[in-house]
């Protein structure tokens, strides 16, 4: 029988729980749900809306595509310098925002890096819709990378081994052994880089500024409509926040739930 935690635990985890629950049920109470349906079907919140899941589900998939790879040379391969790659593999979850979006245009913008070179070839990112999804796709993949790292690091090499014994080739190996044992990790990966592209701001913002139908996404909008129409704003928050519940309850069977011995 486990027994009962000091009351000072207690306490402070009940002062946690009230600070990460209050905001949101200021945002629930306060929100004008009289005007719900009207405001979310007006023209620029719909673009806004449109946009945002255009660009998101764009960047989730390139950070799969791109990631996945990644998490697998993390996983399986040893070589010097693998610590500093992962490092930089994993960067963006603490950087700052707006600081990744800085570094976005030095590096991509029509005087950065490559940017110049992009440019010279007519591909100019910033301030563009591409932008928002690069922008995106910089904040969300370090996501793909971890969590399919853990996928490819849980699977059983015997099934790849036995398989290899049978004559399946390294590609044949891949799509029937290795993708379908890493789907449940896919899947996690694709809705927490989906989860995240939505929800960005900072390197948006910075990199591809705050274009309405070209790179205002949801939550620019709502920062948009908090100077000028904080209702709406509330509505567009409750949209995100919907969305965030949705990849929360969908995350919750494999990877939310403690796993009791």
């Amino acid at each position: 029988m486990r027994s009962r935690p000091p009351i000072v635990i207690l306490v402070l985890a009940g002062a946690a729980f009230v600070l990460l629950v209050l905001p949101v049920v200021g945002l629930v109470v306060r929100a004008p749900w009289s005007r719900l349906a009207h405001e979310l079907t007006a023209s620029d919140v719909r673009k806004a809306v449109g946009l945002s899941l255009l660009t998101s589900v764009t960047a989730a998939a390139l950070a799969l595509v791109l990631g996945a790879p990644l998490a697998w040379v993390l996983a399986r391969l040893d070589f010097r310098g693998k610590p500093l790659v992962r490092a930089v593999a994993l960067l963006p979850l603490v950087l700052p925002p707006v600081v990744g979006g800085v570094a976005l245009l030095l590096a991509l913008g029509r005087t950065g890096l490559v940017g110049s070179w992009l440019a010279d070839a007519g591909i100019v990112l910033p301030f563009s819709t591409a932008g928002a999804v690069v922008a995106e796709l910089f904040v969300a993949l370090p996501f793909a990378v971890i969590t399919v790292e853990a996928g490819v690091r849980g699977l059983d090499e015997r099934l790849e081994e036995a398989a290899a014994t049978l004559g399946a080739g390294p590609w044949l190996r891949l799509r029937r052994v290795v993708l379908p044992a890493l789907a449940p990790s896919l899947a996690a990966a694709a809705a927490l880089c989906w989860a995240r592209a939505l929800g960005e701001f900072g390197a948006t913002i910075t990199f591809a500024g705050n274009l309405p139908g070209r790179t205002q996404t949801l939550p620019l909008a709502v920062y948009l409509e908090l100077q000028q129409r904080p209702d709406v704003a509330v509505l567009l928050s409750l949209v995100l926040l919907a969305l965030s519940v949705a990849v929360l309850v969908l995350l919750r069977g494999r990877w939310l739930t403690p796993r009791h011995a």
